[in-house]
Formats: structure tokens, C-alpha cells, sequence
């Protein structure tokens, strides 16, 4: 039985993760084809490695695809968003700093399309945060600790990974601290510390790979492509 690759439109193609998508996705042409890469400015070329490429204002002449994967800025999400619900496809994105309205607006286009926001991609912090909600769920009364750390040059603290996985332990009863580190060239490593009378349990997951981020966000489109409308979380897109 042949597959038919599912066909990306990489959104925010110039930078890092963009072009991280780029490169993992040409390296598997059984699972993905890129249909299309759309980038702020006019590209340099038009065409590279046969990649057709796209300056954000040329965004509704993309050619057909069946997922977009956007990481952009939050001024770029709502074209790529209301492309995908004219087109009636899919929608990944990790652009972050979205405002109130974006997240309604991305809930009300998941009545009709499938669509899959998160701050952090990794299927390890998938499987983390459920780990989280569950541990909360059962050790009511506990104090509870996300501590976050990253590079020398992230701003943001905590950080959204952080906040998410607080949220996995709210949404369970734990009320949270946060405490954020940065150092060095951190990649991203997050504990979330429950501790009791004369005991302590530490959830830690470390990321050592900024392609991880990538990988994941690869893996959730080709599960959403062609699902019902709805919201889904990467959790929810694991198998």
C-alpha cells in the first residue's frame, strides 16, 4: 500500500525553527512533502532545493497543502490561521505572545479544522505533563515547584513550558511556585518537585536538542492531518 506523504506549509521559514522543520522534513520525503515555505521578507530565491518559497504578503498564493506548522510572530497568526480555516486544513503552531483575541479566534476556527497550539512540542514534555497532572491529582496537599532553566539570552520567566506544566498542576488542585535559572548555554530543563512530610518526588525532563521542538512539531501535524475539527494538545496525538 503506497502512503501519500502529508504535504507542510512551513510558516516562519527563516527562522530557527523553521528552518529546523525544513531540514528534519526533507530528510524523510516518505512521510512529508513541503508544499510551500513562508518567510516575513521577499526570498532571496524563489525556488531552493525545490522548496517553492513565499513572502508573508503572498501568503494566499501557497500552492494546496494538508497542514500548516507555524512559528512565527503573533502579527503573522492570523493570516496563516485564517488561510487554513478557508482551506478547511489543518493548523500547528508554536508562535507564542499570543493575545486574548488570537485564542479566541484559534478556538473558534477549531469548530471547523483541527488544530493544535502548544508552547513546547517535545513529546517528552507531552508525557511529562501528564505525569504532572496525575501526580498532583493524587498528592493533594503537597507543596508543589516547577523550577525552569534556560540560556543567558531567554527573556521570558517563567517560561511558557513552565507556566503549562504549573497549569497541569492547578488543574488538580496543587497550588504552584516557580523559580527560573538562567545560565549558560541551557538548552531547556524542567523540574516539577511535589513534597510532602518527610518525602519528595521530582519530575525532571532535560532537553539536550533544540531539533526535539521540530521533531515533535512534525509528528503532531502528520497525526492532525485529516482529523475531525477540535483543539488538540500534543498529548492528546502521541500514538
Amino acid at each position: 500500500m503506497e502512503i501519500t506523504p502529508t504535504r507542510l506549509l512551513i510558516h516562519g521559514a527563516s527562522g530557527r525553527m523553521g528552518q529546523a522543520l525544513l531540514r528534519l522534513a526533507a530528510e524523510q520525503p516518505q512521510q512529508f512533502q513541503i508544499a510551500a515555505a513562508v518567510m516575513r521578507k521577499s526570498p532571496a530565491q524563489r525556488v531552493v532545493e525545490g522548496v517553492p518559497y513565499f513572502a508573508a504578503s503572498e501568503l494566499g498564493g501557497v500552492p494546496a497543502f494538508d497542514v500548516a506548522i507555524d512559528f512565527s510572530l503573533p502579527e503573522g497568526f492570523d493570516p496563516v490561521l485564517a488561510l487554513c480555516a478557508q482551506r478547511g486544513v489543518a493548523l500547528v503552531s508554536g508562535t507564542t505572545g499570543l493575545a486574548e483575541s488570537q485564542r479566541e479566534a484559534l478556538a473558534q476556527a477549531a469548530t471547523r479544522i483541527p488544530v493544535a497550539w502548544a508552547s513546547n512540542f517535545s513529546l517528552g514534555v507531552a508525557v511529562l505533563t501528564e505525569l504532572v497532572e496525575r501526580a498532583a491529582a493524587a498528592l493533594g496537599g503537597w507543596d508543589c515547584d516547577v523550577v525552569e532553566s534556560h540560556h543567558v539570552h531567554k527573556k521570558d520567566a517563567p517560561s511558557g513550558t513552565a507556566l503549562t506544566l504549573g497549569e497541569a498542576a492547578g488543574s488538580a488542585g496543587a497550588a504552584v511556585h516557580y523559580a527560573s535559572l538562567r545560565a549558560g548555554d541551557i538548552v531547556g530543563e524542567h523540574l516539577v518537585q511535589f513534597t510532602g512530610p518527610g518525602e519528595r518526588i521530582e519530575l525532571i525532563h532535560r532537553a539536550t536538542n533544540r531539533d526535539i521542538f521540530a521533531r515533535g512539531a512534525l509528528h503532531v501535524a502528520h497525526r492532525l492531518a485529516g482529523r475531525a475539527p477540535g483543539q488538540y494538545r500534543v498529548r492528546d496525538l502521541l500514538d
